[in-house]
């Protein structure tokens, strides 16, 4: 996980991002690419739309411009390896055309405050498209903690790939528990879960649970909040019990985790 790709627009999850990143960065000894994406501009139709268009596109650009001076200066004087990239694109079109040699993209999960960008959605696309893990963080993270992750185990593809994806990360944690609601026809068990990451020095727990009647992401974040977890492991999309069919625990996690979400699918 040396190659971190960070989603870089003036927003308000902007810092969040920017600072997991550094942290991460920082803590594998890896390089930093900063992707500067400047969307396309939204103009209703009218007499005036040419010119229009033109004076929303410059603002955009001014904006960004000013973006990158800051971000830069201040990259300048971190001790991290990092290069940028200016893209006018849409942004979940720019990150993936960026992503082929990407180990970790960090974004965020919804914004809470703005409606635009829509972070959930540009998250879950990229999610859905990129053979990369997606780190996505709140907007409130200060800085990414590494000391105790949670892996929620469903026995599926994409819960696998997100365990093997955060291994460098796992391998600086303190504590990490593995946590299942087991089913009968688990395609992994949670123990060969276990057993993979015992193999590359990480001693994991496990948790069991009964589902009840409980939503999977009520269990997951309920756990996430008990253990006092730094941050979340799990598979994207998947169809184990403990996660769902058509994306209806990832979104609901994008929406609304307390915790940075890494993501595998």
């Amino acid at each position: 996980m040396r190659n971190i790709l960070l989603l870089v627009h003036h927003d308000d999850g902007q810092e969040a991002r920017l600072q997991a990143a550094l942290d991460i960065t920082r803590a594998l000894g890896g390089h930093l690419v900063c992707l500067d994406v400047t969307p396309y501009p939204v103009i209703a139709g009218d007499v005036f739309m040419g010119y229009g268009e033109a004076t929303v596109v410059v603002d955009e650009r001014e904006r960004e411009a000013e973006n990158k001076a800051a971000l830069t200066d201040r990259l300048s004087r971190e001790d991290v390896s990092w290069s940028w990239t200016d893209v006018m694109d849409e942004m979940a079109n720019a990150v993936l055309d960026a992503a082929d040699l990407a180990d970790l993209i960090i974004l965020n999960r919804a914004l809470d405050g703005y409606p635009l960008p829509d972070m959930r959605d540009i998250t879950s696309r990229i999610v859905a498209r990129t053979n990369a893990a997606v780190l996505a963080v709140p907007e409130t993270l200060e800085r990414f903690a590494f000391d105790r992750a949670l892996i929620a185990w469903d026995g599926g593809r994409s819960a696998a790939s997100a365990v093997r994806a955060a291994v460098p990360l796992l391998a600086l944690a303190g504590d990490v528990e593995i946590f299942t609601a087991r089913e009968d026809d688990m395609r992994i068990d949670p123990e060969q879960a276990a057993a993979y990451l015992s193999r590359h020095g990480i001693h994991a727990g496990i948790k069991l649970v009964d589902r009840r009647r409980d939503r999977p992401d009520t269990l997951i974040a309920g756990e996430g909040e008990a253990w006092r977890a730094d941050y979340i492991v799990m598979g994207a999309y998947g169809r184990g019990r403990l996660m769902e069919t058509f994306g209806g625990v990832t979104k609901r996690m994008l929406q609304g985790s307390r915790l940075p979400l890494l993501l595998g699918h």
